[in-house]
Formats: C-alpha cells, structure tokens, sequence
C-alpha cells in the first residue's frame, strides 16, 4: 500500500477501507492516534487508528498502522473486489504482508510524472495480465490463520533456526517426484530464489523484522554464509504461496508455461499439506519488538 497517499488523510469517524487478512474491508475509524518513534522528523510522523470492520462484533476492533488504510474511493473499492475473486471461496486468514508489490510501488511513483493518456495505457496493460489462482488446501488456510494470530496478535515470533526448513522441505518434494529432472531443478530454484528475495520485504510481519535484521542485516552481510530459506521453515513458505499469483503475472510466462508452474505450486502445497504434522511446529517465542 502507498503509505504517503494515505498519510495524515484520516479522521475520527470517517468510512474507509482497510486490509485485513488477504483481503479489504469496509471500516469506521473510532479513534486515530500519534505514533511516536524514536528518532522519527516532523515530516516523517505517522498514525494508528482504532478502527470497527462493518458487519463485524466489536470483539474485532483493533488498532491498525496506516499501512492498511485505504480511503473510500472508487479505486480503491475496485481494488477489493479484485482481491476478492483473487482469493475466491479463502475465508479471512493472515494479513498477506501489507507491503505492496515493487512493481505496483514503482508504478504508483512514475504515474505522478505521467501525463493521463500514458496512465491509462498502462492501466490497460494491467488488466490484460493473465488471471493465476493457486488452491490452497483448508487445513493449510487454518495454519496461515492459527500463525498470523500468533504474530500479530500475540506478538511472538518463531524460534529460529528451524530444524526442517524451506531448503529442505523443497528437496523433500523433489526426492518424492517422479519427474526429476533440469525443469524440476529450476523450479525448485526459483521457489528458493523468489522466497529468498521477497522474504524480508513481503513476506514478515512488523514484529519479525528485528530478529530478521539480526540474522541477515547489513551488519552480517559481509559474512553471510546462509540465506533465508535455511533459516526459516514451512509457515514462512506458505506465505510465499500465498503472494506467488501476484508475483507471478508480472512475469512474462506464456499460457503453457503459466499452467504448468501452477500444478507444480498446488503439488507442492498438497505434498505440505500430507506432512503437516512434520513441517509445521507451535515453537514461538516473545518479540522485543517494538
């Protein structure tokens, strides 16, 4: 989400949008309040707001970041309804990371500097973009739903690192196919490359990052001998899988290619779904997080 489009656009009472989960819901705002952080210039202030989803109990309010506001606009509304049959018959479950993708970031920057002929133009090309679904099973959904909880919410993260990680459970799936072979190769390749890249900038609540900037900030990078996917395990990959439709239409893969990277996705979620009991373990810790 464009965080300097919505900043300081917020009032008391006003009806807007706001993620929550993969998806974008009607709210109301009961409250807006100053977050002061250390270190933080004028110009640079941000808020919260308490905010009350419609149709929902009270028992659902909460104080969210700007990050997952949206104004009550035409856009922005058709923003919801895409998100919603991109995630078709997906009950709620964690907030995808609210990070917006860095094409849509890029796009939303340059369209300031372009006159409204050439914005239309590639608003046109967008739509053009294939549509790319993945199922996700149900019991994998209520490990996304169980895992946001205990992040958010609780505000605990994982114990890292994991004994069986995404590295590993990637050559798990491998060794149980039997099209091993250049072109299984290069998809397990670039599932580790696209986790690897997105991890810290799409795929971490706000209360991971400081253990991430531990393990692989820029004071480690000169004697960085992991990557992620060594690190971490099956809940942060099932949060890649989670964005992969929406990182994968900005590919330029044809309709062939497209379906085949698709069954080789939901395989790889069915063959974690079988091993659920294995890969997914309830080790969290306490954040320090502030």
């Amino acid at each position: 989400m464009a965080k300097d489009e919505n900043k300081d656009n917020f009032d008391k009472d006003e009806k807007v949008l706001c993620y929550h989960g993969p998806f974008i819901y009607e709210a109301k705002i009961l409250k807006r309040e100053k977050k002061e952080e250390e270190g933080e210039e004028p110009e640079q202030e941000s808020y919260q707001y308490f905010v009350h989803y419609k149709g929902w109990k009270q028992t659902w309010d909460e104080w969210i970041t700007e990050d997952r506001v949206l104004k009550y606009t035409d856009a922005n509304l058709q923003k919801q309804k895409q998100l919603k049959e991109l995630n078709s018959k997906r009950k709620p479950s964690r907030p995808v990371n609210t990070s917006t993708l860095n094409e849509a970031i890029e796009f939303r920057s340059r369209k300031r500097n372009r006159d409204s002929s050439i914005d239309k133009a590639r608003l046109e090309e967008e739509t053009k973009k294939p549509d790319f679904k993945l199922t996700i099973p149900d019991s994998l959904k209520g490990l996304l739903v169980d895992d946001w909880e205990h992040v958010t919410k609780n505000r605990q993260i994982h114990e890292l690192p994991r004994e069986i990680t995404v590295d590993r459970i990637l050559m798990d799936f491998k060794d149980s196919r039997s099209d091993k072979g250049e072109i299984l190769d290069e998809y397990i390749r670039g599932i580790q490359l696209y986790f690897n890249k997105t991890l810290h900038t799409q795929l971490l609540y706000r209360t991971e990052h400081e253990q991430y900037d531990q393990m692989f900030g820029e004071e480690q990078e000169q004697q960085q001998l992991q990557l992620p996917s060594s690190v971490y395990g099956a809940e942060h990959l099932l949060r890649l899988f989670v964005e992969m439709p929406n990182l994968v239409v900005e590919t330029n893969m044809d309709a062939d290619t497209l379906l085949e990277v698709r069954e080789k996705l939901e395989a790889t979620l069915r063959f974690i779904q079988d091993h659920e009991g294995d890969y997914f373990v309830n080790e969290y810790q306490d954040s320090h997080a502030k």
